[in-house]
């Protein structure tokens, strides 16, 4: 049996994992590429060069804070140059930040804060209208443990994120910051290649994210090696759709992956075609990543204006969820550029199409392991291997997936086999050929347009409403989003209606992707054999026209 220890040496051996840090590469990439612009962000452009040297101010800016090696911090912001100098000023120092995404709110954050024991919260002031300040306001009333927000923006009663990078005087509770550091002072303390680098957030089953443990040297791995599959090089052009911190965007090849091959990384505001186009047209875009739901707006909007020279688009990943090969094939001829499909999970494992595969294959496939170093398994409920073409459980373990969640041994103990395999709680089979299809979840769990929601979740907040009696969520198969989420309701109230339920969620802080997009009135549940809420009958029981 191979333990962790056995399997990081095997990885360190056989030239997977490398003796350097991703601070320590920024400064490599920024000696490079010096000159070459590696961030564009609006009419900003900054080059390697600057790059790494606005992250060593902020390092400075970090340390007078008191951050220092281990702390941990909760990052949300949206997609800007903002979130890539704190980002690797934190990777130079060894602080681990926590990659919350703009759509979470009190309810996520509040387990975030709690798993974590961050006492440190960075976010953009306002984003898409929605007022951040407010949020931290909010959970430091509740935590009184958060005792540093910082505002990229308008600071109002908060630390300035200007004056961190500026090395400017700023105030904190009063207290007069402007303490003299020497140039010694951005010497980084040891960063251990295979110290965690930042967490990611996996769904939870109360509403409490599981924190995910990327390594520095595992997730350079992954980045380099998908860049080098999707052919990119230092005039790759990558424009950054989906929210940074999701794992695709980040480093499937996404911003690490197109920093590894001195490429441009160009940050798209909102998750729009009407942002989307006109930004692959201006900036000469060559490679961005998408979900199916947002791709298949974009099918619509260049349908309706089709005046984009998108020209320079030469790939275009989708995943997240599975996308069909009817809209696979739109995606082909619409956009003029090869598709590449990709099967990918936060905790690890990677599988996508090549470049080269024939657009059957593309089309109706998640392709392959990206790494000779993964060793994926379809298994049945018993662990046992099944044959080619056979549906079971897929699981895994290799040089970039996870060993365990941070800080949960008993979820551990659930989720990682005895030998070091991930159970993904995907079902999937492999194809003739040796590629991957993925044909749905064994875990409970809805997948809308790419977004994780845990029914459990938004069934105890429905339930906590003063008309609802009972609640039980399901995911519906919806052509638009993949699933969409229908919330079945017992209550007397027969006017209570979706738009009165989404507000009471709001009021408890639920993230806007995990809304209902239906809600049904029923008057009992319909059981099973053995008296639990029969859910596929409650699927069938939707209503097809829903508003």
């Amino acid at each position: 049996m191979k333990t962790n220890n056995i399997l990081e040496k095997e990885y360190i051996d056989k030239g997977y994992w490398k003796d350097i840090n991703l601070g320590n590469m920024l400064r490599k990439w920024s000696s490079i590429y010096s000159e070459k612009i590696a961030v564009v962000d609006g009419d900003t452009r900054i080059t390697y060069k600057q790059l790494n040297q606005k992250v060593d101010k902020l390092v400075k800016g970090f340390k007078k804070l008191g951050l220092k090696k281990g702390d941990k911090v909760v990052l949300q912001l949206p997609n800007s140059l903002s979130f890539v100098v704190i980002s690797f000023a934190f990777f130079k120092m060894g602080v681990i930040p926590i990659m919350a995404l703009p759509a979470h709110r009190e309810t996520e954050l509040k387990g975030i804060f709690e798993t974590s024991k961050a006492t440190t919260y960075i976010i953009k002031d306002k984003h898409l209208g929605y007022d951040y300040r407010d949020l931290a306001r909010n959970l430091k009333r509740e935590n009184s443990k958060i005792d540093k927000v910082i505002v990229d923006g308008e600071e109002e009663e908060f630390i300035p994120l200007k004056s961190l990078i500026s090395n400017d005087i700023f105030v904190i509770d009063d207290i007069v910051v402007n303490d003299y550091i020497d140039d010694n002072s951005n010497v980084d303390e040891r960063i251990d290649f295979k110290d965690i680098a930042f967490l990611l957030l996996s769904g939870g089953t109360t509403g409490i994210p599981k924190l995910i443990p990327r390594r520095h040297t595992d997730y350079l791995y992954v980045a380099e090696t998908l860049a080098h599959k999707c052919e990119m090089d230092e005039n790759s052009v990558y424009l950054a759709v989906l929210p940074i911190a999701h794992n695709f965007p980040l480093g499937c090849p996404g911003m690490i992956g197109t920093f590894s091959v001195g490429g441009t990384v160009v940050m798209c505001k909102a998750a729009s075609p009407d942002e989307i186009l006109p930004l692959i047209e201006e900036e000469k875009v060559t490679m961005t990543a998408l979900v199916p739901a947002l791709a298949s707006i974009c099918l619509e909007f260049l349908e309706l204006e089709n005046d984009f020279d998108i020209s320079s688009l030469k790939l275009i990943q989708i995943g997240g969820s599975v996308l069909d090969s009817v809209t696979a094939h739109k995606v082909m001829n619409s956009f003029n550029c090869t598709l590449q499909q990709v099967y990918g999970i936060a905790e690890g494992l990677i599988c996508c199409t090549s470049i080269d595969d024939t657009k059957d294959i593309i089309c109706n496939c998640q392709g392959k392991p990206i790494s000779l170093g993964d060793e994926v398994r379809i298994v049945n409920e018993n662990g046992e291997d099944v044959k080619k073409r056979e549906v079971g459980e897929l699981i895994v373990r290799g040089p970039y997936t996870i060993l365990g969640y941070y800080n949960l041994p008993i979820v551990n103990k659930k989720c990682f086999t005895n030998d070091g395999y991930y159970c993904t709680g995907d079902k999937a089979y492999i194809t003739y050929e040796g590629n991957y299809q993925i044909v749905g979840r064994i875990k409970e769990q809805i997948n809308r347009a790419g977004e994780k929601i845990t029914p459990s979740e938004l069934e105890e907040l429905l339930s906590k409403h003063e008309m609802i009696k009972e609640a039980s969520v399901v995911g519906i198969k919806d052509s638009s989003l993949g699933e969409r989420i229908c919330a079945f309701i017992i209550t007397d109230n027969k006017k209570l209606n979706i738009n009165e339920i989404r507000k009471f969620l709001r009021e408890q802080g639920l993230a806007t992707f995990k809304m209902p997009d239906q809600v049904e009135v029923i008057k009992s549940w319909p059981l099973t054999s053995v008296g639990k809420i029969n859910k596929e009958k409650l699927k069938n029981l939707a209503t097809k026209d829903y508003k």
